[in-house]
């Protein structure tokens, strides 16, 4: 009889212990289920907020695009839309982060083919830029290879798919425009130092994008002509004012003696691009938008990026005229 109780009391043990650990795994995955469907709730909630930051920027544009003429507006760093915005308060201590920056003050990589054709204006400007920068390697010649439909290698500096395929991995040229300026990595001997130390100054647009005087640095600036020295051009920066230069001859008139080309040059910037930086519970969200505002006032979306910092690239260090 008391063996009997012994083993019953054992089965029940047995039991409890079976039923204490079924019942430890289920909770755990109940806990893991109810943390997983927070965080696609938190997901969903920050890309939704941050598609909101866009939207407001696009009211932005669209007021300042009222506010001048429209067929031929004026961009300076003045404006409503480069200032940046107060953050706004959002639910679960959340923040929403949004400003706004124009690549058109930027040197546009893709201007180096235009109409099938080598851009020898742009190519020699690309050129003038990495020596302002200490860059000595040919990337001019070899970002003109990636961009052409061509196989002939540009000069003795050129590279096209018979040298890329030596690579490992082996990989080709891409003989299109560049769709995000992070492709620069691909360009044979490109380095990450030479990359962030160029990043702060291009930008890829379409191949027609004007370069806006009003908005680009000096260092951009001191491009646009051989024997343009930077201090001169931190001096049209300093000329710009509050409002920037109302039209082309104005910022000419600064340049006498130099021969600055007014093509390519523009007072006003069609593209504009977005960072949304949103903060929900623990979950970190970076949308980055470009936008091209149209002079009929609508904006369009021509891009996002949810891989990018919300950081600006600055320069890595500092770079000695």
């Amino acid at each position: 009889m008391k063996m009997q109780r012994g083993v019953a009391l054992i089965t029940v043990l047995l039991v409890v212990a079976l039923v204490t650990v079924i019942s430890a795994g289920i909770i755990a995955r109940q806990q893991l289920a109810i943390r997983s469907s927070a965080n696609q709730l938190h997901v969903r909630q920050a890309w939704h907020y941050a598609l909101g930051g866009e939207a407001l920027a696009k009211a932005v544009l669209r007021r300042d695009l009222q506010q001048g003429d429209p067929r031929a507006p004026v961009d300076h760093l003045g404006e409503a839309w480069a200032q940046p915005l107060a953050p706004f308060a959002l639910d679960e201590g959340g923040e929403l982060r949004v400003r706004i920056v124009d690549p058109s003050g930027r040197f546009n990589l893709n201007s180096l083919v235009r109409e099938g054709q080598a851009n020898q204006a742009a190519l020699a400007q690309f050129r003038r830029l990495l020596l302002s920068l200490q860059i000595d390697k040919p990337y001019a010649e070899r970002l003109l290879d990636w961009l052409d439909s061509d196989q002939q290698a540009s000069g003795g500096y050129g590279a096209e798919d018979n040298q890329y395929l030596l690579a490992q991995p082996p990989y080709r040229t891409a003989n299109r425009t560049l769709v995000d300026v992070s492709e620069l990595r691909l360009l044979l001997e490109m380095d990450e130092a030479d990359y962030r130390r160029l990043l702060p100054f291009v930008t890829a647009l379409p191949a027609d994008a004007t370069l806006n005087v009003n908005t680009a640095s000096a260092w951009v600036l001191a491009s646009l002509a051989e024997g343009l020295p930077l201090s001169t051009a931190e001096g049209l920066v300093a000329n710009r004012g509050s409002q920037g230069y109302a039209d082309l001859p104005s910022f000419l008139a600064q340049l006498p003696g130099l021969q600055v080309q007014s093509q390519g040059l523009a007072v006003g910037s069609p593209y504009f691009q977005v960072i949304s930086e949103v903060g929900v519970g623990d979950r970190r969200q970076v949308l980055h938008s470009t936008l091209q505002r149209a002079s009929d006032g609508k904006v369009y979306v021509l891009a996002r990026d949810l891989g990018q910092d919300a950081l600006a690239p600055a320069p890595v260090e500092e770079v000695e005229p």
